[in-house]
């Protein structure tokens, strides 16, 4: 009897790169926005194919808490004990049957011969047999599952955001809102390039932001990208940097520090606004970690870019009339654009970065020039980050106060209505369409 002849894995491109990417952020701790670029430019991916893969592999690594429940119900042994690769590519193959519009067939096929490649024929054969008992036996999520499978988010998280927006219907469509994949939104910086220029290429119009475009096909298609005269921002960090830099007003020469820079994108905003008017001001983008401030640099001209911790800089001798502290932060707010920030930030965790919070505030009134303002800034809707951080400022510094942000927000974005009645703004992907961005404004008062 003639043995079975042995056939090469034959796995698609793209389906190859989502995996190498949802392996590599989930086993080697890579960053999915920084890494995936870096394996679309090295591939032979065509516009199309490399929408394939963005949208596997961001979707699987959202959902992975959803499929790992799914996986679980279906092994006889400890989903803990499992191989990672067998993990990492049940977590895509289940994705394209329960999330995309892949046919069951090719979903099956296609990530079997991915299975083949990369962990081998034994192991190949053990996802399809997953994959197939969970098409022969779906699972059945019902209205009561938990929402924490339903919507893959930590258990935390949940309790968190049901802390803070209390109704359970705004609850869901906030969940749900993480889960649906947005265009990149770019930013066309001043003086370098324009909104009309980013449209003129296909990119659509967001008429919140004065400088804001949603990408209709990858970034790096379009001129201005390419040529970093433009960047891939969210319009809510666009906004932010627009409302910090319109407190200037009519006054003169002014100082700015960006405390907390990396990895750049209000910086380079910020930066682009000053030096196309208010080109006698000074700026400064201190980042605290060295790999990060060089990615500051590579948008930001590099004699404007320091690399020292934040409550530290006091020391070196400088004030500023302007502050803009993007403080180090749970991410909460990002989670739609950052797939992996949910598996990766913890409960315990939140303790030590509301500290870090506080000691970075503390930092920027002792960096303060007298009628200076503090901008305060965190991408999470967590109240522990952002009002409890407010009161908490205000009561140990009582010569300070907020200032509102209201008279600040640009034209084009009132419509919005994100500011607070306190006078700070809170933003939330699922109201506004930007990440949940927060801000408050702080200013000394006078005696």
């Amino acid at each position: 009897m003639s043995k079975p002849t042995f056939k090469r894995p034959r796995p698609e491109e793209s389906r190859l790169v989502a995996y190498t990417l949802i392996s590599q952020v989930n086993r080697e701790g890579a960053y999915a926005n920084i890494r995936l670029p870096q394996l679309l430019n090295s591939s032979n991916l065509d516009e199309r194919d490399r929408s394939f893969a963005t949208e596997l592999s961001y979707g699987t690594l959202r959902m992975q808490g959803k499929h790992d429940f799914v996986i679980s119900g279906k092994i006889d042994r400890p989903f803990e004990s499992l191989d990672p690769a067998i993990v990492d590519l049940l977590r895509m193959g289940l994705h394209q049957i329960f999330e995309m519009r892949v046919p069951d067939h090719a979903a099956v096929d296609a990530t079997v011969e991915v299975a083949r490649a990369v962990a081998g024929e034994g192991k190949a054969s053990y996802v399809n047999a997953i994959m197939r008992s969970v098409l022969r036996d779906p699972p059945n999520f019902k209205e009561d599952t938990e929402l924490h499978i339903m919507y893959s988010h930590p258990q935390w998280i949940v309790a968190a955001l049901k802390e803070q927006v209390k109704d359970y219907t705004r609850l869901v469509e906030l969940l749900s809102s993480h889960n649906t994949p947005v265009p990149p939104h770019l930013v066309a910086w001043p003086g370098k390039s324009t909104k009309e220029e980013l449209i003129l290429e296909g990119a659509i119009e967001m008429p919140e932001g004065k400088y804001a475009a949603k990408a209709e096909k990858m970034p790096g298609m379009y001129a201005a990208i390419h040529e970093r005269r433009a960047g891939v921002q969210d319009l809510g960090s666009q906004l932010i940097s627009e409302i910090f830099f319109n407190t200037a007003g009519e006054e003169g020469f002014l100082s700015w520090l960006d405390m907390c820079a990396g990895p750049g994108g209000k910086a380079a905003m910020l930066y682009n606004l000053l030096h196309t008017f208010r080109i006698k001001d000074t700026f400064v983008a201190n980042e605290p970690t060295p790999h990060r401030a060089e990615l500051v640099s590579h948008v930001v001209p590099t004699n404007l870019v320091i690399s020292h911790p934040g409550q530290n800089l006091p020391a070196i001798g400088n004030t500023y009339d302007r502050i803009l502290i993007d403080a180090p932060c749970s991410g909460l707010g990002a989670l739609r654009r950052r797939p992996e920030s949910r598996w990766r930030k913890t409960k315990e965790e939140l303790k030590g970065l509301v500290s870090l919070q506080r000691d970075l505030l503390d930092a920027g009134v002792l960096l303060l020039n007298p009628g200076g303002l503090i901008g305060y800034v965190t991408c999470s809707p967590h109240r522990s980050e952002t009002q409890a951080q407010v009161v908490d400022f205000l009561y140990r510094h009582r010569d300070f106060e907020i200032r509102s942000l209201e008279p600040f927000i640009p034209q084009s974005a009132l419509s919005m209505n994100f500011l607070l009645p306190d006078g700070t703004i809170q933003m939330w992907s699922d109201i506004h369409g930007t990440d949940s961005m927060f801000m408050a404004l702080f200013q000394r008062i006078e005696r």
